[in-house]
């Protein structure tokens, strides 16, 4: 009788256990935001919600501060930051060239000439000072700096390689 009671005891528990779920499931969807006709799209993120706004393409994030409840903050657009600085550049470019055109008439900003190419490989010559013999001689560019370093550490390494094979072979043969 003992089991009886106890089993029908545990039987009402769980039954009021899923009336209550239930019931706050269903307070849970009336206290959903209104996504009015599928406006607003949302997404969940490890420190709130990211809502976007379907019809105008904002997105902003929506996070429940302690006290002040739900707030949503609107998350910058890179597309309208860079339409900004695109307007700010060609207004400053229109004002160059204006203010090229008022120092000389005849200069269109443009030239019709191509300018003259720089082999950066080629090696300058040594210049001779202004009134004497003293010759000046060019520093090392970093590209020739690291194909030096590049060679002394080959050679570095070979070097240790060869003294290791003997240290080996010398030790094989005592």
């Amino acid at each position: 009788m003992r089991n009886a009671t106890s089993s029908s005891k545990v039987s009402t528990v769980l039954a009021g256990v899923a009336l209550s779920v239930s019931l706050s499931g269903t307070a849970f969807a009336q206290s959903r935001p209104d996504t009015e006709n599928g406006r607003y799209s949302l997404s969940a993120t490890a420190d709130g919600v990211l809502r976007l706004d379907t019809r105008t393409g904002t997105v902003s994030t929506c996070n429940n501060n302690s006290g002040t409840g739900w707030a949503c903050y609107a998350v910058p657009d890179e597309r309208t930051a860079m339409d900004a600085e695109i307007g700010r550049l060609q207004a400053e470019n229109e004002t160059l060239k204006a203010e090229l055109a008022q120092r000389d008439p005849t200069t269109t900003g443009k030239t019709d000439e191509a300018l003259p190419k720089s082999d950066s490989l080629k090696k300058s010559e040594p210049k001779v000072a202004e009134g004497g013999r003293r010759i000046e001689i060019p520093l090392p560019s970093d590209q020739d700096m690291d194909r030096m370093m590049s060679f002394l550490e080959r050679a570095w390494r070979r070097l240790v390689e060869m003294a290791n094979r003997v240290q080996r072979d010398a030790s094989g043969k005592i």
